[in-house]
């Protein structure tokens, strides 16, 4: 794929890797589909299929598979009739945004042969591509603004433990990325699954929801990777929906997530969201949709950066109405690198459950590996290191955990106005943060400043009328 003028970036390189992996994906489901679905028919057309135009190593090449790929296999994808079934549905999604970049067709050619020497329906090519595309994910890191898709699996796999869902439970992921919160929780739930009956509950009960094009294709690929025939994967901005229309009906038990932080919505976004909690920063509106979406007694774990916890004006507001409708019992506080090279700024996962106002907050400060100072690329945050948090979670008293584990009372956090950024009592202060919070600090006091200017301005002005 480097050798191809047409291929610009690795985020471009994977993007046309994986329509094609989805591709072949879904020529070896559809071997299967023939044998256990009664009548199956596909909805993709006969010479558009996998097997008659891929699968000979000395098939279509050169130009004639360029002008094939160009004018006969992307056209009739992208258009295809999504009444059909639900499998030319999910086909349309993953097609409607998603490009081919390769100019070459002989190169072309080479990399599908590479791709056709992989079988989905044999468990050991599965379980091993899984390993590999996994890698692929993590890839996107170093991809450009393309890092924002992925999860370190540790953070996932420690959140989805702790939530602990259950079969037919619904979850839901309301930016779910390339999928790590639903692959994770699909192999959590796995274990409860009996027979076939069960099987179907589980594809049924997990869902994400994602509005940018590649992530979407990453993530409805990765939940084919899992055994999910039919991934009920969205393309689609939930914060684009007016916050009063969503109902009962679209009430969920768990939600799981990490919503972009930083990111600032389109103008107008905001206005779907009543005032008290009208803002462009994208985390903020997703946490206000989240508390809206749970059920009574549902549970959520989200990441939000340190930011959400010291912010004031909307951001005091937005965890008033948390703490007020929903038991906030934990925050785990990681430190600086976890999401490098993506982001420096400090993260927490915060752990809620809905229906009972908070009476007080746990927090636990997770500390570096011995002997490290801290994460990146080659040296990522592992599941093991969440061990001892594990062991803290049922065991919150007990003295041998007190070096990293508090607790605050509500009445205390409404003393300090809401804001949740309470250091460790147990370890010395570090007086200098970090860059990125010093700023936005800094940038929260001016607007303080330029807000109270304002009404001096107003009452003066009044007062000279």
């Amino acid at each position: 794929m480097r050798k191809d003028t047409g291929v610009d970036g690795d985020a471009q390189r994977i993007s046309q890797m994986v329509w094609m992996l989805f591709m072949k994906i879904f020529a070896d489901k559809e071997e299967e589909w023939e044998i256990t679905i009664d009548n199956y028919e596909s909805p993709i057309p006969e010479n558009l299929k996998w097997q008659n135009w891929a699968a000979d190593d000395e098939g279509l090449t050169g130009d004639a598979l360029m002008d094939f790929i160009e004018t006969d296999l992307f056209p009739a994808l992208k258009n295809l009739d999504i009444t059909i079934s639900p499998q030319a549905r999910i086909i349309r999604a993953v097609f409607d945004d998603t490009y081919n970049y390769m100019k070459n067709g002989t190169l072309f050619r080479q990399v599908i042969n590479v791709i056709n020497e992989i079988d989905f329906n044999n468990s050991t090519d599965s379980h091993l591509f899984n390993d590999l595309y996994e890698t692929i994910l993590k890839e996107l890191q170093s991809a450009g603004s393309s890092g924002e898709y992925y999860t370190p699996r540790a953070v996932t796999q420690f959140m989805v433990d702790m939530v602990n869902p259950q079969l037919g439970e619904s979850v839901l992921d309301p930016a779910c990325g390339t999928g790590g919160f639903l692959t994770c929780t699909i192999d959590h739930v796995r274990a409860q699954v009996k027979d076939a009956t069960d099987r179907d509950v589980l594809q049924k009960s997990i869902r994400g929801i994602e509005k940018k094009p590649l992530p979407h294709l990453l993530c409805t690929t990765n939940l084919m990777l899992h055994g999910f025939d039919l991934p009920v994967v969205r393309r689609d901005n939930l914060l684009s929906k007016p916050y009063a229309d969503w109902g009962t009906k679209d009430k969920l038990d768990i939600i799981l997530s990490n919503p972009p932080f930083g990111g600032v919505e389109e103008d107008g976004t905001e206005t779907n969201f009543p005032a008290k909690f009208r803002t462009k920063e994208t985390a903020d509106l997703f946490l206000a949709l989240i508390i809206k979406l749970l059920k009574n007694k549902g549970r959520c774990a989200i990441v939000l950066p340190d930011g959400t916890l010291f912010g004031e004006g909307m951001k005091t507001r937005l965890k008033e109405e948390l703490l007020d409708k929903c038991n906030l019992h934990t925050i785990v506080r990681l430190p600086n690198g976890v999401f490098n090279p993506y982001t420096g700024i400090k993260t927490n996962l915060l752990f809620f459950e809905k229906g009972t106002p908070t009476k007080e907050v746990w927090y636990y400060e997770h500390p570096y590996p011995k002997g490290a100072v801290s994460y990146n690329k080659t040296k990522p945050i592992h599941i093991k290191e969440f061990d001892v948090e594990k062991a803290w979670w049922n065991n919150r008293e007990d003295e041998k955990f007190s070096k990293n584990a508090w607790k605050v009372s509500i009445e205390e956090i409404k003393k300090r106005g809401y804001n949740l950024d309470i250091k460790n009592p147990h370890q010395e202060v570090d007086t200098l943060a970090s860059p990125e919070v010093l700023l936005e600090k800094y940038t929260a006091t001016e607007q303080k400043i330029s807000t109270i200017q304002d009404k001096i301005i107003n009452v003066l002005t009044e007062a000279l009328k």
